[in-house]
């Protein structure tokens, strides 16, 4: 059922011809498929409400880089090498109802506000996008990068504020509510990862440098580097309570971070391996269960990877896609995994135990 996975450079050239901030609101369903449940006499019963245990979405036509669920877990937003974001339905046949277009290249991130009506997305184009999860209008075009935006992440909680990092070494904070960036943070190495404290007075970046570094919003400066890892970072999540920070990098480990004022000198807790990084050089994201007893990323394996936090142990390997796993996130209600892969397709995976 898996298509072939197709290799291509993990950042293309941009392309001028798709209009800006364009729409297309879905008359026809893209190929929905429901995978083979392989449901057997006295198998585990099921413990979400998707239609089938496992649930294939097609119809990206480029490597999918970013999935993400709606904070009410109906809606899963995916960006792509195809210079789109899609929003398809959780439930039901999984339907791709909407098609955002407007970036001029791949996009690289995507993630929801906290009240799910907006979406941002970053992109090689050297942009930051809004989106309207409604209307699937552009609302915002963020254009002070001078190079390819690789990752975004909003304030979860407080005023419309979000981080952008770039290959230009710099990491900007961003106001919705006004035309330009409010802070900008000049780094040395190129900004692969970002995300934003819950208090809204830090904000995370990651990158070439192997690194990730702390800047404090208030001072304007650098006010902690959190150091162990030995290749370069490709992803950044914040734990749901905001206390640790997971950091996912190409020497194939997971690593988990406490912030909290007044922790050890070595914030690094636990240290999770099993997934892997390869020659293709993707950016690998990874994220945290909503209760944060589960952390799962991106591997070049085409494994989808879930880890139990405390013990560490791998609790599921789920096979499935025919190219890298680049991003994989958790249903913030049910136990469904998603996953999206270089082999353009993406998996909603019902999980048995949790």
């Amino acid at each position: 059922m898996a298509m072939q996975a197709t290799e291509g450079p993990k950042r293309p050239l941009p392309d001028d011809s798709v209009e800006d901030g364009s729409i297309v609101l879905k008359r026809q369903k893209t190929e929905s498929a429901l995978a083979p449940s392989q449901q057997k006499p006295g198998a585990p019963s099921r413990t979400s409400d998707l239609v089938a245990p496992i649930m294939l979405l097609t119809g990206h036509s480029g490597e999918v880089f970013g999935v993400k669920f709606s904070p009410d877990g109906t809606v899963l937003a995916s960006c792509s090498h195809d210079k789109h974001l899609f929003l398809w339905n959780v439930y039901g046949e999984c339907e791709n109802y909407m098609v955002l277009k407007g970036h001029k290249n791949a996009v690289l991130d995507v993630h929801w506000t906290n009240d799910g009506e907006k979406l941002l997305s970053a992109s090689p184009d050297k942009t930051v996008r809004v989106w309207d999860t409604a209307t699937g209008a552009q609302t915002k075009k963020m254009t002070e990068h001078d190079n390819f935006v690789n990752s975004c992440s909003p304030l979860r909680r407080g005023p419309p504020l979000l981080v952008s990092g770039s290959d230009d070494s710099r990491v900007k904070v961003w106001d919705q509510r006004v035309k330009r960036s409010i802070q900008t943070f000049e780094g040395k190495y190129q900004v692969l990862a970002v995300a934003f404290g819950d208090a809204g007075d830090q904000v995370y970046s990651a990158g070439l440098d192997n690194n990730i570094t702390v800047w404090d919003l208030r001072k304007g400066a650098e006010s902690m580097t959190l150091k162990g890892h030995s290749d370069s970072i490709t992803g950044l999540a914040l734990h749901p309570e905001g206390t640790h920070l997971l950091s996912n990098a190409a020497d194939n480990s997971l690593r988990v971070w406490d912030l909290r004022p007044y922790a050890p000198a070595n914030r690094c807790e636990k240290i999770f391996t099993g997934h892997q990084h390869n020659y293709e050089r993707n950016l690998l994201r990874c994220s945290w269960s909503s209760d944060g007893s589960k952390v799962t990323s991106g591997s070049a394996d085409r494994m989808v990877y879930i880890w139990n936090a405390s013990t560490r142990q791998i609790e599921y390997k789920l096979p499935g896609h025919s190219g890298s796993v680049n991003d994989a996130s958790f249903h913030p209600k049910e136990p469904i995994v998603a996953s999206g892969s270089s082999d353009k397709q993406i998996y909603l995976g019902e999980l048995v135990k949790w």
